[in-house]
């Protein structure tokens, strides 16, 4: 910058010194706005924070009422389901209990009956030493002697 111009710019600052001030006013206006801005921003995502957690304190307690009502109608039809409440409901409604004269059976022809099947551990075979195969039960150690015996001059 050349020394006309630098004079002449100061000459402007001291004629109209609301000029400097505007710029003050200026600044301060951008930085209460800039300030603004993020405190906007802050409420903003802490508002929708407080909303996401609420709504999953509704959820959670919603989940939970739900599983009291699950709870008790479990209850209610294991009550029903009893043994004492199906014979008192079947003796309502005419049922009794049969006679042993009264027994009837009949034979299906062709009719075959499916042959149990045995769950016990006696039923799987037994896996012992002797019934694996000699490959897996050498150890590194062991096929690493095996394969240097092997190679070496004798």
């Amino acid at each position: 910058m050349n020394i006309p111009n630098v004079n002449h710019l100061i000459h402007a600052y001291r004629i109209a010194p609301w000029r400097v001030q505007r710029q003050w006013v200026g600044s301060a206006f951008l930085m209460v706005i800039a300030f603004a801005m993020v405190a906007a921003l802050y409420l903003n995502v802490t508002s929708r924070t407080a909303i996401a957690g609420r709504d999953i304190q509704e959820l959670t307690e919603s989940i939970a009422a739900s599983q009291q009502v699950s709870s008790d109608l479990q209850t209610q039809l294991a009550g029903l389901s009893s043994s004492v409440s199906f014979e008192t409901r079947a003796r309502k409604m005419g049922f009794r209990p049969v006679e042993t004269g009264e027994l009837e059976y009949l034979v299906v022809p062709g009719y075959m009956a499916p042959a149990p099947i045995d769950l016990s551990s006696t039923a799987l075979p037994q896996l012992s030493a002797l019934t694996i195969p000699p490959e897996y039960n050498q150890s590194l150690l062991d096929w690493m002697d095996e394969r240097i015996t092997s190679r070496s001059p004798q």
